[in-house]
């Protein structure tokens, strides 16, 4: 196994040859704690296509020996649905200033070797390259700690959010709809995270 995957930032139709991929990717690693969603192609298919359309979005995908192993997406907030902005509208932030990252995928085995680090480099590059944003954000399930689905071990990724500069936004909460494994469709708290983001030096 290699030290570390090959990343790259992909914009536009240079996602198209992968979105399948991803799709899949995403599927895969989502079905896991805390996200326990049970996903269809057909509706990832849809959501990383509004990506490939969206002039300023970004996909930054990691490839090991051919295969996608790992994805992070970004788009400017204002070019994502309503319930993403009402938070930012209500703290009295202009959801303009605001490029919001996706969700990050990587497969177990690739954990741990700066992949996820390199996400978080390439989509704040990416946004200060676009020259009119003010902060990041990105938002992350609320689950109880004592949830008897959390596996034996598993640790929360919140001490490397902060490592990046980030902070959780108590009250800054939306919520979503997804069918999780075992339960069906249910409604999910999430809460964002956010910090200032640095012109370009």
């Amino acid at each position: 196994m290699d030290a570390s995957p090959a990343v790259a930032a992909l914009r536009g139709p240079e996602l198209l040859p992968v979105l399948d991929d991803v799709a899949r990717l995403r599927i895969r690693v989502f079905n896991d704690w805390p996200y326990l969603y049970q996903g269809s192609l057909d509706y990832e298919r849809d959501y990383l296509a509004a990506y490939a359309a969206t002039p300023d979005a970004v996909c930054v995908v990691a490839r090991a020996g051919g295969e996608v192993v790992g994805a992070s997406t970004g788009l400017p907030l204002l070019d994502d649905g309503p319930a993403f902005r009402q938070p930012f509208v209500a703290a009295g932030v202009d959801p303009a200033q605001v490029f919001y990252f996706g969700e990050s995928v990587l497969l177990p085995e690739w954990r741990g070797r700066g992949v996820g680090h390199a996400f978080f480099d390439a989509r704040e590059a990416h946004a200060r390259s676009l020259g009119r944003f003010a902060m990041t954000a990105f938002c992350a399930v609320d689950r109880d700690s004592d949830d008897p689905r959390r596996p034996a071990g598993h640790r929360d990724n919140d001490v490397f959010w902060r490592r990046r500069g980030y902070a959780r936004r108590p009250g800054m909460t939306m919520h979503l709809r997804w069918e999780e494994t075992g339960r069906g469709e249910v409604s999910h708290p999430l809460t964002f995270w956010t910090r200032a983001l640095e012109p370009a030096a």
